[in-house]
């Protein structure tokens, strides 16, 4: 397995524990955290995650490499290769955005929940998130338990037209 330790970016040092590019050339340790530019981050620190594909680097500090199996890269060479290999259609999402709301048909719910939905296909936003539960997330959550086309005794209107509307955006989203 092929390690890789530098950046994408030209001369840079990206810290493994907090994802943080060096301040200059000559720095040898992160002004965020402290660790020594290079070392593993610590086992019992929260690792950073990537905000484009929401995943956490491994305890190596790394995430693997989209373009060359095998390699492993810092969190900034990581993000760099989402030019690359995008995770969706993310311009077709921002023209449903209205402020940090999206509209999917007549609904709205919080544009980086639904977002983070579409990239990972898990509802769970993380320990920390709370969900604001309105007609969206709910859809959401019947898609996920039961599938888009799923007749659901008790079923109310609204919700099945909701499901419809999160699982067009779906297909849509992932057709890119």
């Amino acid at each position: 397995m092929v390690t890789i330790r530098h950046s994408l970016l030209v001369n840079a040092k990206v810290c493994l524990q907090c994802g943080a590019i060096a301040r200059s050339a000559a720095a040898t340790f992160c002004g965020r955290c402290g660790l020594p530019y290079g070392s593993a981050p610590p086992a019992d620190v929260e690792l950073p995650t990537c905000h484009i594909c929401y995943r956490t680097v491994g305890e190596d500090g790394l995430l693997p490499s989209q373009d060359r199996p095998g390699a492993r890269l810092d969190l900034q060479a990581h993000m760099v290769e989402h030019d690359r290999h995008p995770v969706g259609d993310d311009d077709f999402l921002e023209t449903l955005r209205e402020g940090d709301q999206i509209r999917i048909g007549r609904w709205k719910a919080p544009f980086d929940l639904v977002r983070r939905y579409l990239v990972t296909g898990a509802l769970d936003g993380g320990r920390r998130r709370t969900f604001e539960h309105n007609t969206i997330v709910t859809a959401m959550t019947q898609i996920k338990k039961w599938g888009a086309d799923a007749e659901i005794f008790g079923d109310q209107a609204e919700w099945k037209a909701s499901r419809e509307a999160v699982a067009g955006l779906m297909e849509r989203y992932h057709r890119a």
